[in-house]
């Protein structure tokens, strides 16, 4: 059964204004009404929004697709959750009986719970300092996309000096921080994106730019020591021509519009055909975390990684930002800002 959404309440300090959703569907289901701030509990912090990141897996559940998701919590026929939003940053204005890392007035990055509104739940356990260096809305854009590439590169890719590193979608909000990232890790790394982002990709390290719509990858005489494979449309056959004997895949993302399985079918392909093969090919889930989120933290106060944004847009034009991010025209992530 899906949260009920209150619209009345014993004064205007209890409320705020979310961007909300009753049932799936495309961004026409979304609308900005006042609700009930969310009550927090002992594990968990009230934030107070400034601003909160666009990415992929917000589509995913306003659309609920692929289908399986609506399986693993999220609500069956609607979503249980009315408020969307993943990414945050702000302020804390209140902590649960048990939160021990953060106080009332700090300033805070990570991962929420409906953060496309005034205030949002955050557990304890996602939420770390903002980075000195950032505002808030540029630490809103860190959090999903950053854990993304950093545990894809670093723990999944085993990423290491000198590799040469290939990143297919370098120009999204994962793929720049994926580049960045690789060369914090002083790799030799090669982007591939369209031609009207290769100057972009170009800008945050990359040491080469393959433009996809003019040169095929797998078809060059370069091979790689490990692909992020962030684009979702290559096959297996594809990727691994590109990769040396020894290499590693590593399959982010899976974007072949399919309800059922909506790419990952290709991931499975890539799980069960690894141990029958010298390469390593695989996919995960990022582990949403405070350890890592200070890692990257770590890595932008000391300027090796700075986050890119292409549009900013307040709440009230969420739809409109999600529109743009189905459009595939962005350039690094996309802001909602709050208040």
């Amino acid at each position: 059964m899906a949260e009920t959404i209150t619209t009345t309440s014993n004064s205007d300090e209890d409320e705020m204004n979310a961007v909300v959703y009753s049932k799936y569907g495309d961004p026409d289901v979304l609308e900005v009404r006042t609700i009930d701030k969310p009550v927090i509990e002992d594990d968990e912090v009230l934030v107070r929004v400034h601003a909160a990141g666009v990415d992929r897996g917000v589509w995913h559940l306003m659309m609920g697709l692929p289908y399986p998701i609506r399986l693993v919590g999220y609500g069956f026929r609607a979503p249980k959750n009315p408020v969307l939003g993943m990414d945050v940053a702000g302020v804390v204005e209140a902590i649960g009986k048990n939160v021990t890392r953060f106080q009332s007035g700090d300033e805070v990055f990570g991962i929420g719970r409906g953060s496309y509104a005034d205030y949002a739940r955050a557990h304890e356990d996602k939420l770390a300092p903002k980075p000195t260096n950032l505002s808030f809305k540029q630490a809103a854009a860190v959090a999903i996309s950053g854990l993304t590439a950093l545990q894809g590169l670093r723990d999944h890719g085993r990423i290491e000096p000198g590799q040469k590193v290939l990143i297919i979608g370098a120009s999204g909000g994962v793929g720049t921080f994926a580049v960045q990232i690789a060369k914090a890790f002083d790799a030799h790394v090669t982007g591939v994106c369209s031609t009207a982002k290769m100057d972009l990709v170009q800008s945050i390290g990359a040491d080469h730019v393959i433009d996809y719509t003019r040169d095929d990858f797998a078809e060059r005489k370069q091979h790689y020591d490990l692909i992020l494979d962030i684009g979702g449309n290559s096959s297996l056959a594809r990727l691994r021509r590109a990769l040396v004997p020894q290499g590693t895949l590593v399959i982010v993302g899976g974007e072949t519009g399919g309800r059922w399985l909506g790419g990952i079918d290709r991931q499975f392909r890539a799980l069960v055909l690894s141990p029958f093969v010298s390469q390593k090919l695989g996919t995960f889930v990022s582990s949403e975390n405070h350890d890592d989120l200070l890692v990257l933290k770590d890595l932008i106060e000391s300027e090796k990684v700075t986050p890119i944004i292409d549009r900013t847009y307040p709440l009230t034009e969420v739809p409109e930002a999600i529109r743009y991010l189905e459009d595939g025209h962005a350039k690094g992530k996309i802001v909602i800002t709050s208040g």
